[in-house]
């Protein structure tokens, strides 16, 4: 059912992305350089029809997603992280701390004396 969905989801997806990039951009425009009516596929007609489309492949977008989160939440699928045993971590290889000569914290550095200017 999730693989049907998810392919609708897909099919959906490239329409949505087909149709924006059909659509021509108004630009703010406001309506200048017109004269043409409005019929179905006239300029605007084409124009009205791809963005009516385009919701209702936004509208379908929703839905499918809100449908794959569903059946997501309801088959039980466990991780591929929990098949993972972590009680013995495979190729770690644990090397003894480093031996560190004693500090002599009684003896204090000379510093070189200050040079006057």
């Amino acid at each position: 059912m999730s693989e049907t969905l998810l392919a609708i989801h897909l099919i959906v997806i490239l329409a949505m992305i087909i149709l924006v990039l059909l659509q021509r951009s108004e630009g703010g425009a406001l309506g200048i350089g017109g004269g043409q009516g409005g019929g179905l596929f006239s300029g605007r007609g084409v124009a009205d029809t791809l963005t009516k489309i385009t919701a209702i492949l936004a509208v379908g977008f929703f839905l499918t997603s809100i449908g794959l989160t569903v059946l997501g939440s309801i088959e039980s699928r466990d991780s591929l992280l929990d098949d993972i045993d972590d009680s013995a971590p495979a190729g770690v290889i644990e090397a003894p701390a480093p031996i560190l000569p004693p500090l002599d914290l009684d003896a204090s550095p000379e510093l070189p004396p200050l040079s006057a200017q």
